[in-house]
């Protein structure tokens, strides 16, 4: 090439000079020729390359063919994601307005999703259990964790306010807790409908043009404006009645009886949740009814599924009691099924509980300590937990292998969770003279997960005197895999070799032909 267009150009110019001359025009000799166009080149700086520095420009990169050789980028990145996880089993009694969750919540530590449950919201009484659901305490819960969770918000809402408003909502705050029901309240912290789609797959464009998004069928999914029942109620418990006012959004709630999970949260991620499904599972009177059992609520965020399992099992310290509890977890991930919603024909979305990329399993489990009430409490005297936790069910039968094979938990650091007398720290054995009414201190409350990319950061309880269970709190990061939005597609088989293409690169470049 570079032997053949000297001589092509140079026959040229010598044509054209010989016809030049013979007009008579007088040109400068070949040396000054080779000086004007060395000057020239040096002026401008679109022909100064040769084309060997061309062919390894990064601004043509993407036309060199060899870059097909290298990997693409990722189709899919790893966002992580805080989940803050709670297990309270509350004893029956009915939160009062005062019941500060903020330290429950570690609302200072800002996870981006909580996962919410309670045991035994309602007594237990053969009228909750076969008659009527009272949903009343559900509705306070609600309106409690929200005003927690909403708390920075709520400051600077509430310093704006006028002071009449204010007195106003402190003589009513009596009555903040007879206003809307529980569907109501649910319809306004819910996220909306258009955010919280039904399926968030990403589609083919041959099926994706004619998808719909499906609205939820629960009826705590669609939010509900201008209800002044539901308008008083959130002013005098201190929540923005506005739903772009909330930093967290309520994803999903769902009462049995008394066992109540609910899901929050920020409401920039509400966007990229979708999949919401929910399933209860019975497992009290007669191994049906919901005074025992679970409810567990599938989602996806992003490209991971998720599910969160919370659970009340089967109750009692007497020896072979623990083959009960194994027996309602079995019957739990037996029967446990999802509705499937997903439009994506090509993507598996998972129906049981086990199908989940990432499961955390919460609740009141009710495992106890293979010891007597005596021997138990002299460990507890020497702060002896290690020798106590030798001796846990949980620990004993998953070792065993039969239940919860291939689930985790994290290192126990913090006392036994039940039974402690009525507003106090003691525990109930230490106060009550009756051997019938004495329980054994355990640690019935717990939380597990199964499946990849969970790191649990903490694993505590807390400290309320609500309850004779003391509530216990987990914080984990989870990895959520994302689609990757860089990786464009220029044709269908082919994508661009560098992971950023900048608009310059593909407007054409201006060459000259003296560069071969």
């Amino acid at each position: 090439m570079k032997s053949i267009m000297p001589k092509f150009f140079g026959s040229k110019r010598n044509a054209r000079e010989s016809s030049e001359e013979s007009n008579g025009v007088d040109y400068d000799s070949d040396s000054k020729i080779t000086a004007r166009r060395k000057a020239l080149l040096e002026a401008s700086p679109v022909i100064r390359k040769s084309f060997s520095e061309r062919h390894s420009s990064t601004r043509i990169e993407g036309l060199n063919l060899s870059n097909f050789d290298r990997p693409m980028a990722p189709a899919t990145l790893i966002q992580d994601v805080r989940i803050f996880v709670a297990t309270w089993n509350v004893g029956g009694k009915t939160p009062k307005h005062g019941l500060n969750l903020e330290d429950f919540l570690q609302v200072e530590g800002s996870s981006d999703i909580y996962v919410l449950g309670f045991q035994e919201i309602v007594p237990l009484s053969a009228g909750n259990v076969l008659v009527v659901e009272d949903n009343e305490p559900a509705t306070k819960w609600l309106a409690l964790i929200s005003q927690a969770l909403n708390k920075p918000q709520l400051d600077s809402i509430n310093s704006s306010s006028d002071s009449s408003h204010s007195n106003n909502s402190r003589d009513s705050k009596a009555n903040i807790f007879h206003k809307p029901s529980l569907k109501v309240l649910c319809r306004n912290l819910t996220a909306d409908s258009t955010l919280l789609k039904a399926c968030n797959c990403p589609l083919d464009s041959s099926v994706s043009n004619n998808r719909k998004p499906r609205k939820l069928s629960d009826p705590c999914s669609s939010p509900t404006h201008g209800d002044p029942s539901v308008h008083d109620f959130l002013s005098v418990a201190e929540i923005p009645s506005s739903p772009e006012r909330y930093s967290y959004r309520l994803i999903a709630s769902k009462q049995m009886v008394g066992i109540f999970l609910s899901i929050w949260a920020r409401k920039e991620l509400v966007q990229h949740i979708g999949h919401v499904r929910v399933s209860c599972v019975g497992r009290g009177l007669m191994n049906c009814l919901g005074n025992k059992g679970c409810i567990s609520i599938s989602l996806s965020l992003h490209q991971t599924s998720f599910c969160f399992v919370c659970s009340h099992l089967a109750s009692g310290e007497k020896e072979g009691d623990e083959l009960k509890r194994n027996a309602d977890v079995v019957e739990i991930l037996k029967s446990t099924q999802f509705p499937r919603i997903c439009k994506n024909p090509n993507r598996p979305i998972p129906e049981k509980i086990a199908d989940h990329d990432r499961i955390i399993w919460l609740g009141d489990l009710n495992y106890r300590v293979s010891l007597s009430y005596e021997e138990t409490r002299l460990l507890l005297e020497d702060n002896d937990w290690d020798s106590l936790l030798e001796k846990d069910q949980l620990n004993l039968e998953r070792e065993a292998g039969r239940v919860f094979s291939g689930w985790s938990e994290g290192k126990i650091f913090f006392a036994p969770t039940y039974k402690y007398s009525h507003n106090s720290d003691s525990y109930a054995g230490e106060t009550v003279k009756s051997k019938k009414k004495r329980r054994t201190p355990a640690w019935c409350d717990r939380i597990l997960w199964r499946g990849s990319g969970i790191e649990q950061l903490s694993y505590i309880r807390g400290e309320s005197r609500f309850s004779d269970h003391r509530p216990v709190c987990a914080v984990f990061a989870v990895e959520t895999e994302m689609k990757n939005m860089k990786n464009i597609r220029f044709r269908k088989g082919y994508s661009c070799a560098t992971s950023r293409v900048e608009y310059q690169d593909c407007i054409p470049q201006r060459h000259s032909f003296n560069e071969c």
